[in-house]
């Protein structure tokens, strides 16, 4: 099961990597028409498939842990995560990034 986290982390990776996939993004997703224009689609899916791989890489670990038995695999795996989204978040939500015209 958790292989297929990191297979399904690995997919959408490639997929936003190559600047598609942008209607699986929360909150562009629901974005009205007017809005979307204001964003360059392809630097924000180029963002979310770099930060795909980097999930998918700490869930590695996660599942690593979990098989070799070692708590501190997990843990650090976890930590990583949080980490990782917690900075995705700040990172696109300031300086206007993704925005077109900056």
């Amino acid at each position: 099961m958790q292989l297929a986290v990191v297979l399904l982390c690995v997919v959408l990776g490639i997929l936003f990597s190559k600047g598609k996939g942008a209607f699986l993004i929360a909150g562009y997703n629901t974005a009205s028409r007017e809005e979307k224009k204001t964003y360059d689609e392809k630097a924000l899916c180029r963002f979310m498939g770099k930060l795909m791989f980097a999930i998918g890489g700490s869930y590695c670990l996660i599942a690593l842990g979990t098989f070799l038995e070692r708590m501190a695999l997990t843990w650090v795996g976890i930590a990583l995560i949080l980490g990782l989204v917690l900075w995705a978040v700040i990172y696109a939500n300031t300086g206007n990034r993704f925005r077109k015209g900056k």
